[in-house]
């Protein structure tokens, strides 16, 4: 993404007093825009340009004002952050926009792009900004009756910090009294001409809404006339975390984004995290994370699967498909030591190579498991129900899939052939051999062909890998990633002085930004990162795919029935803590 030819028609179309480059360690093209402008730059880059920016991939802030290592920026308190993607260029641009004051405002963007809401309402709920002219700004990760805006530098990262807990008879009844939901809020009516609407609470502990969800129907009779989800159950301030834990103890909280994918959420984090730090990985090392993340991609595609079914009332395929996820952990857990959650990766590699008698292991269960793929297709995707269920529900096309930011298998299902790790070819795989799985309606069924297709997909990379494995070490000697060998600090105490302080202050990453995008599991996933030559990340934003893709629910869902909505839910394959962080 070094081309910074879109730097130049900003400045031609703006006056070059508008636009202000800065240079990314990520070499993604960055300018600085005021906000009196930002509405008209975006604009220009969705609609006017050759090659559009059409996604809104990212929209976030920044607490400035305690940074230290920025001083070509503009001045500000804080910055607003928007990330486009041009599929046409294959390119990303970040957008900047200083704001000062304590609690600032920016104009709205959701006139430009509907996923804008989300987005904008998730700054204000976190950082206290105001978006003017916003249909319906409130919080949305948060209680509504919470007290300040967890990402300012001042509000306290630890319960510890703050005061004991106290839930009394009044407290309780605002919070009550916050939970019941008021139509009138949200733009909607009670009735219509000649019918009354119900209003139905689907969660927030349903089993068909794959965890802690509340989404609230508008019905007439069993026709879905409008949803609000609502959301947050799961919010445990993941990016906050990222502040406070160094950059090696972050880890395993990745491990916890989306927690069906393991590893795959440390391999976001540590691409960008090396990016910043100037890690070169060895070749071993990717191959081994390649391998281990594509069987876990297996293993959260069997976790839809099985639900899938069962969402579509199905009882038996769920245990079929959850026996061989126990396969997969067996080798999970024998490469690793975890399961779930193993946070193997390291920065610069790996914790420990391949044990011996991983090959046999692998291959074993391929060989199973493509026979399991072959008759499951008997037994789901050809049964006639399910058929019935499922084709021509929830479709959506191509660009709506684009203006509303869904990725992975869901803008795939479209008949799209966007996929990271054949586009922007990550940790290796550019070396690797496999088809990038289509639909053509973009319905409940063809994401469900895509995701089956993924997973045979997937068996050809971990093949290629146990064939191809190179030979040398499995995590890179960098001085930021390895302590220095033991004989060396029985000897010397310069170098016991620098493990003792890697050790146990982690490493000091150099000052610089990045953002580097992945193909999770269930779409496009990314850690944009900011290191203030520190060891913790200033700014550490997850980017999940599940955020988006539950914003496009209410669209998707209108004039369908509710039990297609079960349908819908399942085909979107989202997991609760991959929603909230």
């Amino acid at each position: 993404m070094a081309d910074y030819d879109i730097i130049k028609d900003l400045k031609v179309k703006f006056g070059d007093d508008s636009i202000k480059q800065q240079l990314t360690t990520d070499k993604m093209p960055t300018t600085w825009v005021s906000s009196g402008n930002i509405k008209q730059v975006l604009s220009f880059l969705k609609n006017e340009i050759g090659k559009p920016y059409k996604m809104l991939y990212d929209l976030t802030s920044i607490d400035e004002r305690t940074r230290k290592n920025c001083t070509e920026n503009p001045k500000c308190d804080f910055s607003v952050v928007y990330h486009l993607t041009s599929f046409g260029r294959n390119q990303d641009i970040r957008i900047k926009v200083p704001l000062t004051g304590e609690y600032p405002s920016i104009p709205s963007i959701t006139d430009i792009w509907a996923n804008a809401n989300w987005y904008e309402r998730e700054v204000y709920d976190m950082f206290g900004i105001s978006f003017n002219e916003h249909p319906n700004l409130r919080r949305i990760l948060m209680p509504s009756t919470w007290k300040g805006f967890p990402l300012r530098k001042e509000h306290p990262a630890r319960a510890t910090e703050m005061g004991p807990f106290q839930f009394p008879e009044d407290k309780r009844t605002e919070e009550e009294e916050a939970l019941t939901f008021k139509p009138e809020e949200w733009g909607m009516t009670r009735e219509s001409e000649d019918s009354e609407f119900m209003f139905l609470n689907l969660g927030p502990n349903h089993p068909g809404t794959h965890g802690l969800l509340r989404l609230i129907l508008q019905l007439d009779g069993e026709e879905i006339r409008d949803i609000v989800p609502d959301i947050g159950y799961h919010h445990r301030g993941a990016e906050k975390m990222g502040e406070r834990q160094t950059w090696h103890k972050y880890i395993p909280y990745t491990d916890r984004i989306d927690y069906t994918s393991g590893v795959m959420n440390n391999l976001a984090y540590l691409l960008t995290l090396e990016k910043i730090a100037g890690i070169t990985i060895p070749d071993r090392a990717k191959v081994i994370r390649i391998m281990v993340s594509e069987l876990f991609r297996i293993i959260s595609h069997l976790v839809w699967y099985g639900t899938f079914a069962t969402d579509l009332g199905q009882i038996s395929p769920v245990f079929y498909t959850f026996n061989d996820r126990e396969r997969a952990f067996d080798i999970i857990s024998s490469i690793t030591g975890g399961r779930m959650h193993p946070n193997w990766f390291r920065i610069g590699g790996v914790t420990q190579d391949l044990p011996e008698g991983w090959k046999p292991m692998m291959q074993d269960f391929l060989k199973h498991f493509l026979k399991s793929l072959n008759e499951w297709d008997k037994v789901i995707m050809k049964n006639r129900i399910i058929k019935a269920r499922t084709i021509g529900i929830g479709a959506y096309n191509t660009d709506e899939a684009i203006e509303w930011g869904v990725t992975g298998p869901g803008l795939r299902a479209t008949g799209f052939e966007w996929d990271l790790r054949k586009k922007r070819p990550y940790s290796g795989f550019e070396q690797f051999q496999f088809d990038i799985p289509t639909g053509k309606n973009g319905d409940c069924y063809d994401r469900g062909l895509v995701r089956v297709e993924e997973m045979r997909q997937s068996v050809r990379i971990i093949q290629q890998c146990i064939d191809v494995m190179p030979a040398g070490p499995y995590k890179s000697d960098h001085p930021l990633a390895t302590p220095p060998l033991k004989e060396k600090t029985l000897k010397d105490i310069e170098t016991l002085i620098t493990h003792f302080l890697g050790v146990t202050w982690g490493p000091v990453i150099p000052a610089g930004e990045a953002m580097l995008q992945i193909e999770a599991s269930k779409g496009s996933n990314a850690y944009y990162l900011i290191s203030d030559n520190d060891t913790s990340a200033y700014r550490s934003r997850i980017r999940t795919p599940s955020f988006p893709h539950i914003q496009m629910l209410p669209y998707i869902s209108k004039g369908y029935t509710f039990a297609d909505l079960l349908a819908i839910l399942g085909a979107v394959d989202f997991v609760l803590a991959d929603l909230d962080r």
